[in-house]
C-alpha cells in the first residue's frame, strides 16, 4: 500500500520471490528439500496475501471530497456504503468508526464473494476445458517455468557449482538494492528521520510539459527515473516496445496538430502532465482511444478465429501433461449451485442498494447469468487454446448508461460482471507442478480472513501517519486527481441534464479511431511486421506519455544490441532472471526503509 502511494508501485513479485528463496535457503540448511507442489503452493500463498481489499478506502476517502467530485456536484449523491461525506468524519482519519462499517462491510462481501467465485467457478471452467476438451494451454508451462527451475536448483546435490540463475538473480539483485535505496528509500528514511521528503530524482516522474509548450503545444512531455522501466524495456519483446515508442511518436506529432485545427480545445499553455491528459481525453483521446479499443477487440477475435483454424487443421495436440489424479475434484453440481447462489446474492445486494431500479435489475439479470458465463466460457477456450483472453471494451459502462438511472450510486455496486476463465491458466500451472488443487483450497480458507484482518489494520495505520495523498506520497499527489477527473467525467453520464460525459462521447471519433486501428494493422500486416510491433503501434494510437517510454525503448535497445550481441542469444534466457533479481532487490529495500518509517511513526515522545 505504501509504495503505491509513494510512487505507484507494488511489492508483490519481490515478496513472492523472497519468500520461496528464504523457504529454499532453509529446507536446504535443515537438509530437506522441497517438491515443485511445495514450491507452488508457497508462491501461490506469498502472492495472495499481498491481496489488499481495502487498499480502495484510502482513494474513496479522498475521492468523495476531491475537487472533481464537488465541480461536478455529486458529492451529496454519493452513498454512505461506498464512503461517509461529512467533512468531521473525514477529518478523524480513523476507518474504525461507524460511518465506515457500510463501505467496510461491502468491501468484505464483494472480496469473500470474488474469492469463493473465482476458486470453484475458475475450477468447473478448467475441468471443462482441460478434462473434457482437452486443450493444451500453451501459456501455462511459461507461468510454471520458474517455480520448475528453483525445483531443479533444489535437486542438486551438495557441492555442485551454483547455477548460473542465482549468479544473474544475484546481479540484479545487487543493482535493485542500490537503486531502490536511491529512489524509494532516502525519501522514505527522510521523512521518517527529518520529517520532510529528499528526492534524489523526481517521482514519479519530471514534468517537462511547460518547457516543450511553445515547441510541441498539447503534448505531455517528462521522464520517468525509474529504472524498473529500463530493465522491464529489456525483458519484454522488443517488437512490443518498438511499437509503443512508435505511438509515442505519432501522439508527438498528432496533438500539435489537432491543437492548431481547434480538436483539443480545452488545452492551455501552462497545463502539467496531469492537466494536459485529462483537458485532451475530455476533448478526443476519449473516443478515439474508446475506437481504438474496438478496434483491438475485432483484431483480437479475428487473430484467434485464424488460430483456430489453423489448430483444428493440424489437429493440435495437447501434449503429455504429467495430471495427478488425486488432485481433487469439485462435483459439477456443487459448481452449478456455488455460481447460482453467488450470482443471485449479487443481484439481490445491488437491488436493495439501489432501491429495485427496474433498468439497473434487468442489466444485473443479464450481465449476471448471461454476459458473464459467456465471456468466461469463451475465454477458457481461448486460454486453453492459444493462450489469449477475450475483452470487449465499456460493457459495463455501457450497460449502466441505457438502464435510465438518475445518480451515481449505480456506478460503485458490486456489479455481477466477470471473467472466470482467466483462472483456467492458474489450475494447469498447478497441474503441471504436481500441485493438488485441495492444497489450493486449503490455503483460501486460511487466506481469507488473514488477509479482511491485515489490510484494514494497514490501510488504518498508513491513513493515521497522515493525510492521504499528501506530498509524503508525490504518486498518488498527482496521478489520483487525474484518476478522479476520469471517473467523475463517466459518473456524469447518468446525472441527467449536461454532462461532460457525452460531451466528451463522439460517435464520429470512435468511428474514426476504430479505423485507424484496422488501417494500420492491415499495413502493417501486409508489410509482413510481427505481432508485437502490431498490438504495440496499435495500442499506441491512443494518448501516449512519453514518462515511462522513454526508458523502456531504451531498455529494449540495450539488451538488443548491446548485451545480446555480447552474450549471444542466452541474453533472452538471462534477462528475465536479471529483471526477478531486480525487482527482488528493489522490493527488500523498500520494505526495509518502509519498516524504519512504520517504526519511527508508531513512537511517541513521553509527556515527562
Amino acid at each position: 500500500m505504501y509504495m503505491t502511494l509513494l510512487a505507484g508501485l507494488g511489492v508483490g513479485p519481490a515478496a513472492r520471490w523472497v519468500t520461496i528463496i528464504l523457504f529454499i535457503e532453509v529446507a536446504k540448511r535443515a537438509h530437506q528439500s522441497l517438491s515443485k507442489a511445495q514450491i507452488f503452493t508457497l508462491f501461490y500463498i506469498a502472492g495472495a496475501v499481498m491481496t489488499m481489499p481495502f487498499e480502495q478506502l484510502l482513494y474513496q476517502q479522498f475521492f468523495v471530497g476531491s475537487a472533481a467530485a464537488v465541480g461536478h456536484g455529486m458529492v451529496e449523491l454519493i452513498p454512505t456504503w461506498y464512503a461517509p461525506t461529512d467533512p468531521e468524519v473525514l477529518a478523524d482519519r480513523n476507518f474504525f468508526q461507524l460511518a465506515w462499517l457500510p463501505a467496510l462491510g461491502l468491501i468484505v462481501f464483494r472480496f469473500v464473494i470474488s474469492r469463493l467465485d473465482n476458486t470453484v467457478l475458475g475450477y468447473g471452467l478448467f475441468k471443462l476445458a482441460s478434462d473434457i476438451e482437452k486443450l493444451p494451454f500453451p501459456m501455462a508451462p511459461i507461468g510454471a517455468q520458474g517455480i520448475l527451475a528453483l525445483a531443479e536448483d533444489m535437486d542438486e546435490k551438495k557441492g555442485t557449482p551454483e547455477t548460473w540463475r542465482w549468479r544473474f538473480f544475484s546481479i540484479g539483485g545487487a543493482v535493485g538494492l542500490a537503486f531502490g535505496l536511491l529512489y524509494l528509500g532516502i525519501p522514505t528514511l527522510s521523512d521518517a528521520v527529518f520529517g520532510r521528503t529528499i528526492q534524489l530524482f523526481p517521482i514519479p516522474f519530471v514534468d517537462w510539459t511547460g518547457r516543450t509548450q511553445s515547441i510541441l503545444p498539447a503534448v505531455a512531455t517528462g521522464l520517468s527515473f525509474d529504472m524498473g522501466a529500463l530493465i522491464l524495456g529489456m525483458v519484454l519483446p522488443f517488437f512490443s516496445v518498438v511499437g509503443m515508442f512508435a505511438g509515442l511518436i505519432i501522439t508527438i506529432i498528432l496533438n500539435p496538430l489537432l491543437y492548431h485545427g481547434r480538436v483539443l480545445t480545452a488545452w492551455a499553455p501552462g497545463d502539467s502532465t496531469v492537466e494536459t491528459l485529462f483537458k485532451n481525453q475530455l476533448d478526443f483521446y476519449f473516443s478515439f482511444g474508446l475506437g481504438i479499443s474496438l478496434a483491438i477487440a475485432v483484431i483480437g477475435i479475428f487473430s484467434t478465429l485464424r488460430s483456430l483454424r489453423r489448430i483444428r487443421a493440424h489437429q493440435a495436440d495437447p501434449g503429455s501433461v504429467d495430471i495427478v489424479r488425486d488432485r481433487g475434484d469439485i462435483p459439477v453440481p456443487a459448481i452449478v449451485w456455488v455460481y447460482a447462489i453467488t450470482t443471485l446474492i449479487y443481484i439481490l445486494v445491488c437491488g436493495y442498494l439501489i432501491d429495485w431500479h427496474p433498468g439497473v435489475m434487468v442489466i444485473l439479470v443479464i450481465y449476471g447469468l448471461i454476459y458473464t458465463p459467456i465471456i468466461s466460457f469463451v475465454t477458457a477456450r481461448l486460454e486453453g487454446l492459444v493462450g489469449q483472453v477475450l475483452t470487449i471494451p465499456l460493457v459495463r459502462e455501457a450497460g449502466l448508461i441505457l438502464s435510465g438511472y438518475q445518480g451515481v450510486a449505480v456506478w460503485f455496486l458490486p456489479f455481477p460482471m466477470h471473467n472466470y476463465g482467466v483462472q483456467t491458466v492458474f489450475y494447469r500451472e498447478a497441474e503441471l507442478t504436481g500441485t493438488k488443487f485441495t492444497s489450493i483450497w486449503k490455503s483460501e480458507l486460511f487466506l481469507v480472513p488473514f488477509i479482511v484482518v491485515t489490510s484494514i489494520f494497514f490501510a488504518q495505520f498508513i491513513w493515521s501517519m497522515g493525510a492521504v495523498p499528501s506530498s509524503s506520497y508525490p504518486y498518488a499527489e498527482k496521478i489520483w486527481e487525474l484518476n478522479a477527473k476520469n471517473e467523475a467525467l463517466l459518473y456524469s453520464s447518468t446525472l441527467g441534464g449536461f454532462s461532460q460525459f457525452r460531451e466528451a462521447f463522439k460517435p464520429e471519433v470512435v468511428g474514426a479511431g476504430m479505423g485507424s486501428g484496422l488501417l494500420l494493422f492491415g499495413i502493417l500486416s501486409v508489410l509482413g511486421a510481427p505481432t508485437m510491433l502490431l498490438y504495440g503501434a496499435v495500442q499506441g494510437l491512443n494518448q501516449t506519455m512519453p514518462h515511462v517510454v522513454l526508458p523502456m525503448i531504451f531498455g529494449a535497445l540495450l539488451g538488443r544490441f548491446y548485451f545480446e550481441k555480447k552474450m549471444g542469444k542466452n541474453w533472452r534466457k538471462f534477462a528475465p532472471v536479471i529483471s526477478a533479481g531486480y525487482f527482488c532487490g528493489f522490493g527488500v529495500m523498500a520494505m526495509f526503509c518502509i519498516g524504519v518509517k512504520f517504526l519511527s511513526r508508531s513512537a511517541f515522545d513521553l509527556p515527562y
